[in-house]
């Protein structure tokens, strides 16, 4: 569904907010409510904002990722497998 077509006022949810929640949840939506004739908040379903903040949180990853590789901070995979097995045989010694 289009964001134009997800557009409602702040009375029409007042008016039909157990129709418009389970409609959000029944069908994974996202419905913009406005407050005189702006744009103020989302409704989204809950399923459907987990994953879009899984999809924000992998995003941030790779550009951590890239930052590191521009400046130069990454090595060797098998020197990483070596500092894991060394924090693993420390962590066991205590």
């Amino acid at each position: 569904m289009k964001p134009s077509e997800a557009i409602k006022s702040i009375s029409y949810l007042k008016a039909h907010a157990s129709e418009v929640v389970r409609d959000i949840s029944n069908n994974n939506k996202t419905m913009i409510i406005t407050q005189n004739g702006e744009a103020k908040v989302i409704l989204q379903d809950i399923k459907l904002y987990e994953q879009t903040l899984e999809s924000l949180a992998l995003l941030k990853i790779l550009a951590v990722s890239n930052k590191n590789l521009r400046e130069g901070k990454t090595k060797p995979i098998h020197q990483t497998f070596k500092d894991v097995r060394k924090k693993i045989q420390e962590s066991h010694k205590q």
